[in-house]
């Protein structure tokens, strides 16, 4: 145990000294020490510093803060001890050498004696923190021994450091311009606590600032050490503290600080540290403006991009090559064209001259917006300033022209660059391979991936989906399957476009169980499918007939979030009326309208289409009627929908009045029009009302369909017209339109009945030459005495 003798004569004459310091710093002190024995609000490492709590968890209190009694006397200890010697301009260590020979302390750690009894009888009391710093402050003219002593306390067994320790040290090496070491001490403090060390590691480095010859510097470091562990909020809050103190950190760590910023995506946090920064008084600099003139570019804002680049202008500040190319990319991709040009023009005038970057900045933003030629200028005067054009320009025309379908020029620019020594990359081959497959090109595509793979580029992702969508829609599923398969072995990671990709060729290939397990698998890969990968699945199912499990699928999708559109509630509507379920498909309308999605034209179509074709003729009308309620017009679908629901339901009167109002709102009735019509009254047997809509429907320019011509031919054979219905068919044959065995059936049944056995056997042996029937015997004749 290290035993100390006290000189009760020079306690006696200091007793005056010790009693004004106390009055001095008791108030101030006490407070810190009842806050760091309280472990009220802060978060903060074990140490035995009356500066920060020692407590491990900031909600308990009292004596339930420290491990053992031990701890609880070192933050009595360390209070009373700073009340005798704190770390001020005025604090002085010779009032402790009764206690505490720090001469001899010192030597023997230049002398590296690290088993002598008296140094390791200091670790042996709670007070050793205490000891630490005092024999810190005593090397403090010698810094490689007093890191060295640091250290080698470090690695005592239950001894830790306190704040204290680490800032004096910090102090210590920064004055002796061992600045790596600061940083490292620095990074150290932070990074053992584990949380953030929050306002009052600063107000310790703060307090023993005169351990040395006051600088400020370290205080820059602390700020530096902060960005570069990521904590940028409490960096902002230490750099408003060191405002608050009139020191300010260089503009090298406050840049640092504004670039992690804003690759952060938070803009208002770099705005308001660029105004605090500026009103701090940092002068900006060049990069300073070019970190917050990227950010606004990239974020859509390009006019504030130009205000800043007017501000710097104005504060002196000469933009260089970067500002120009930012500026210059920012307003182009945002279709501001002339804007750049008039920047680039403006850069030149200057006398900074553009490099490859500029250049290839304005050929891809006139690509992108299909201004070719512009880009061949561009290009043109690249090559004149004596720049030559890299992997990025040819890279940028290729996938141009793929983009605008020109194959040819697109080839030409991947011979040349290959030709003058410039290797294709990853962008330039999945912009062809992604052109080939959309033209349906696969053989060239897959050529090209085998000579990518050949040339060393890896596939990626883009490449990948490119050439899956490619075989789903060449309807080469299977290879498909396999192209994804190679992709997860080669440990490239799937996006949602590959998926989509997939669950749309299988559904195209009526493979629904396919595409449920991709759907499956996609959210097993916590990829959440988005409303056009549910919807497509939704359709595919109501397709398929299978409505029950889209509609558990449609719950499904709405439960995750994702609110439909009314491209899904059609969709499932459509579905139930084809099963002849009326009542679900008008919930879903009301559902629609109580979650405030407006029903398009379409809906209405399905919706009036659907009651009609059940019977529910009322209904269907009633609806009809209501679309201009919610700002809707019906168009010739609508009225066609309604009006062949009103003929097949016997309303024709009804029918007629709707296709009169359709003529009279200036809309040109379709094919499917007149021939509800037609069909309508042939089987009400006005049959010259039906010949004037053929009629009519020559006029206006409409042919006649199958359909069309099915539903004359059947309707002149009832009313024993067989002339003109043969003319019908000769005139339907001659159109190259194919007639089934309903036309002729009617013709040949009427030959009969009128005694025409030669028209008749005609006829049929027409049916067998058009393969209709296999023989005449095989199409029965019918009974002409019936």
């Amino acid at each position: 145990m290290f035993t100390v003798s006290l000189n009760m004569n020079t306690i006696a004459t200091s007793k005056m000294d010790s009693i004004v310091e106390a009055i001095c710093f008791f108030p101030p002190m006490m407070l810190i020490f009842l806050r760091s024995f309280f472990s009220i609000g802060r978060k903060s490492p074990h140490r035995v510093s009356f500066f920060l709590s020692n407590s491990p968890t900031s909600n308990h209190i009292y004596l339930s803060c420290f491990n053992d009694g031990s701890q609880f006397l070192t933050c009595i200890t360390s209070f009373l001890c700073f009340l005798r010697c704190p770390f001020s301009t005025k604090a002085s260590f010779e009032k402790f050498g009764e206690v505490f020979d720090r001469q001899s302390m010192c030597e023997i750690v230049r002398e590296g004696r690290w088993e002598d009894n008296r140094i390791a009888a200091l670790f042996d009391t709670a007070l050793a923190p205490i000891w630490v710093s005092r024999i810190l402050v005593g090397l403090k003219e010698e810094p490689i021994l007093a890191l060295k002593f640091f250290k080698w306390a470090k690695r005592r067994i239950g001894f830790r450091h306190t704040t204290e320790s680490y800032c004096l040290l910090a102090h210590i090496l920064f004055c002796s311009r061992m600045y790596i070491d600061a940083h490292d001490i620095l990074k150290d403090l932070i990074t053992s606590t584990r949380v953030f060390p929050g306002c009052d590691t600063f107000d310790v480095l703060w307090s023993t600032r005169n351990v040395c010859i006051p600088g400020y510097g370290v205080f820059d470091t602390f700020f530096s050490v902060l960005v570069e562990l990521g904590m940028l909020e409490e960096a902002s809050e230490c750099f408003l503290r060191m405002k608050s103190f009139k020191v300010r950190p260089k503009v090298r760590s406050c840049n640092y600080l504004l670039q992690r910023l804003s690759k952060t995506g938070n803009g208002e946090l770099s705005r308001k540290f660029f105004n605090d920064m500026v009103a701090a008084g940092v002068a900006a600099s060049v990069f300073t403006y070019n970190i917050m003139i990227d950010y606004m570019c990239k974020e859509g804002d390009v006019k504030t991009a130009r205000i800043l680049f007017q501000q710097m202008k104005g504060m002196g500040v000469t933009p260089d090559i970067v500002t120009y190319n930012t500026l210059i990319d920012g307003h182009g991709k945002h279709g501001e064209l002339d804007t750049s040009i008039s920047i680039f023009e403006e850069m030149k005038a200057t006398g900074c001259d553009p490099d490859v970057i500029t250049y290839n900045a304005l050929i891809n933003c006139f690509c992108k917006y299909e201004r070719m030629p512009e880009a061949f200028n561009i290009l043109h005067e690249m090559k004149e300033s004596g720049l030559k054009p890299n992997i990025v320009t040819y890279s940028t025309f290729i996938d141009a022209f793929c983009k605008e379908g020109m194959m040819q020029e697109a080839i030409k620019f991947f011979m040349d660059m290959r030709r003058i020594g410039l290797l294709p990359n990853e962008f330039t081959y999945t912009s062809l391979i992604d052109a080939n497959c959309k033209l349906g090109n696969l053989a060239d595509a897959i050529k090209l991936v085998k000579e990518m793979l050949q040339a060393g580029v890896e596939l990626n992702v883009v490449t990948c989906t490119a050439l899956v969508d490619g075989l789903c829609e060449e309807g080469r599923i299977e290879e498909a399957g396999e192209v994804f398969r190679a992709m997860l072995k080669a440990e490239i990671a799937p996006n949602q476009q590959i998926f989509t990709a997939l669950v749309h060729g299988y559904i195209k290939a009526r493979k629904m169980e396919n595409a449920i397990d991709i759907l499956k698998e996609m959210k097993g890969r916590n990829i959440e499918p988005d409303l056009f990968m549910y919807g497509t699945i939704i359709w595919g199912l109501c397709n398929e007939g299978k409505v029950d499990e889209a509609v558990v699928l449609f719950s499904e999708m709405k439960a995750c979030g994702i609110e439909a559109n009314h491209v899904v509630y059609t969709t499932l509507m459509d579905a139930y009326f084809k099963e002849g379920k009326a009542t679900p498909a008008l919930n879903l309308v009301q559902e629609m309208q109580d979650v405030g999605i407006s029903p398009t034209v379409v809906t209405y179509c399905v919706l009036i289409d659907g009651l009609c074709k059940l019977g529910l003729v009322k209904e269907a009308v009633n609806h009809f009627r209501s679309i201009t309620d919610i700002g809707l017009q019906p168009n010739v679908v609508v009225y066609t929908s309604l009006i062949d629901g009103l003929c097949k339901n016997n309303c024709m009167e009804k029918a007629r009045e709707l296709f009169d109002e359709m003529l009279n709102k200036g809309m040109l009735p379709d094919k499917t029009a007149f021939t509800s019509l037609i069909d309508g009254n042939l089987k009400h047997g006005n049959i010259q009302e039906a010949l004037d809509l053929q009629k009519r429907m020559a006029e206006t320019g409409v042919d006649l369909d199958v359909v069309a011509y099915t539903s004359l031919i059947w309707g002149l054979c009832k009313c024993n017209q067989v002339e003109a219905a043969r003319h019908l068919l000769s005139e339907m044959v001659s159109k190259g339109m194919l007639p089934d065995k309903v036309v002729y059936g009617s013709l040949v049944r009427m030959y009969y009945e009128l005694g025409n056995v030669d028209e008749a056997l005609e006829l049929q042996n027409e049916m067998v030459e058009k393969g209709l029937v296999s023989d005449i015997n095989s199409h029965s004749v019918p009974n002409i005495q019936t």
